[in-house]
């Protein structure tokens, strides 16, 4: 067998077969031998205790907390927010004041608003992988502005090991539920958290099941076929844990090096006294000596002291230090500035790059994960619920419900690093026809028919009041330096704008 296996070597190496360095097993590569499972395999033994290990690490890890915060207040910040697309004027601004009203009341737990729950949902993705959204409905009596509310559930409420092939046909994989075609019609939650023992009357592993259509599992996958979520700590776990007990013993070594202060040494050995105390003979513990300023000490014959100089923590340890910062930073996808705080390294440019592609990454979560998973199916429950319930009165809403349902949705903007460069180029792009004011105003997280109404209101109000905020140039006013007479008609009052 071992003849045969050498020859296959030997014969595809002259023939060029498997002539991919990386798949061969010499001897650089010989114990490099990866499991060749599914993701959903290796995350049946694998997916609890990397994410208890997550977990483990935020609640004490400074640096894994400050990443985990950092995520989600640039991917929600203070909320991704709906724009309705309906036309009538009237109908999108009820639709949108109800939305409003129901987003402090949308928490189940009443703990947050619906934003709120946003940021809760992208720090359980970044920590465990994933999280469930449970839709409940509420009665009328509740006294909600439209009656249901969500409930989030952790990532462990699922049970990973809970794979059940039914009379039906379908099957029960991961603890979700599939049809005959593979279409999700079921969750099997666990009826009380597994690690949480303060609650009574409800037996442990005891599950029930819920409907899909009232659950929203949100989740990045990362493979084809993936049933649940990995945790964004899965390439960074092994260096933050090692790195944080090799801090802690650094510190200890300090600390225990910074109790001794001097040490007295005598040349009439073990026995020979020392200065302030008794004999050695007397059983007693030598009282420490005790120094202050202007000192003087008389020391005997043969004695001597010496201050304590304990060993420093060496030239590498900041460049170890920043190093392994840095594969952790790449591991969990958050810029170094942002995990550690520390924006002394690198200049302008660089943390200009830096802050771009990591906008770029936090855009694609943002879109794909957020507004498509989470943000949609809300959306989508909040109008049914609220025509059904009378709250909402829209027309025909069975058969133009795509219509009404149309919704875009706006993330937090971002902050400027030159805001006046940044402002001038935009301006320069919105003059040479590049972008349209809406754009430029959708990606500031605002919406352009929304603003002019509160530029139009504004306006009025200050010609009310016989004030003028505009700089020279602003549409209505006149540029400065030109010999004509400012215009005094405001665009909102000719004829030709109102019609």
């Amino acid at each position: 067998m071992g003849v045969m296996t050498s020859f296959r070597r030997r014969f595809g190496a002259f023939f060029g077969m498997g002539g991919f360095d990386a798949a061969l097993s010499h001897r650089r590569l010989r114990g490099f031998r990866p499991a060749r499972a599914h993701v959903n395999t290796l995350l049946a033994s694998a997916g609890p205790e990397m994410t208890s290990r997550g977990r483990w690490l935020v609640r004490n890890n400074g640096y894994a907390g400050n990443a985990v915060e950092s995520w989600a207040a640039n991917a929600v910040g203070d909320g991704i927010k709906p724009n309705s697309q309906i036309k009538t004027a009237s109908r999108k601004r009820a639709v949108q004041q109800l939305f409003l009203d129901w987003t402090d009341e949308a928490d189940a737990e009443g703990l947050t608003d619906f934003y709120g729950l946003q940021r809760r949902a992208a720090r359980e993705v970044f920590v465990a992988g994933e999280v469930f959204l449970r839709f409940r409905a509420r009665r009328p009596q509740d006294g909600l502005s439209v009656p249901f509310q969500i409930q989030m559930l952790p990532s462990e409420m699922l049970p990973m090991d809970k794979n059940e092939l039914l009379p039906s046909g379908a099957e029960i994989r991961q603890g979700i539920e599939f049809d005959l075609i593979g279409r999700r019609v079921a969750y099997h939650f666990y009826k009380r958290h597994p690690g949480d023992t303060t609650l009574r009357g409800v037996a442990a592993g005891e599950t029930v099941r819920v409907p899909a259509e009232d659950v929203v599992h949100i989740l990045d996958p990362v493979e084809a076929g993936q049933l649940r979520g990995v945790s964004r700590f899965s390439a960074a776990i092994v260096k933050m844990f090692l790195l944080d007990q090799y801090d802690d013993a650094e510190l200890d070594r300090k600390k225990v090096a910074a109790l001794y202060a001097l040490f007295v040494t005598s040349g009439l050995g073990e026995d020979g006294p020392i200065p302030g105390e008794g004999s050695a003979d007397d059983g007693q513990e030598p009282d420490p000596i005790e120094l202050s300023p202007g000192t003087v000490l008389r020391l005997e014959e043969g004695e001597d002291i010496k201050v304590a100089d304990p060993a420093e923590s060496g030239s590498t340890y900041e460049p170890f230090q920043y190093r392994t910062l840095l594969q952790i930073a790449a591991g969990l996808g958050i810029p170094y500035g942002y995990l550690t705080g520390d924006s002394a390294k690198g200049n302008f440019a660089n943390s200009r790059l830096i802050l771009m592609e990591f906008r770029r990454r936090v855009a694609a979560f943002q879109h794909g994960v957020m507004v498509y998973q989470m943000c949609r199916a809300v959306w989508a429950r909040f109008m049914d619920t609220a025509v059904l319930s009378g709250a909402l009165d829209l027309p025909g809403y069975e058969t133009k419900r795509r219509d009404y349902l149309r919704c875009v949705w706006l993330p937090p903007r971002w902050d400027w690093v030159d805001p006046q460069k940044d402002i001038r180029a935009e301006l320069d792009q919105i003059e040479a026809g590049l972008k349209s004011r809406s754009q430029a105003i959708s990606e500031r997280g605002y919406d352009a028919e929304q603003l002019d109404a509160e530029i139009a209101e504004d306006r009025k109000r200050e010609k009310r009041l016989g004030l003028d905020f505009r700089r020279a140039g602003s549409p209505g006013r006149a540029v400065a330096g030109k010999d004509e007479p400012e215009d005094e008609t405001r665009p909102e009052d000719r004829p030709e704008d109102r019609e």
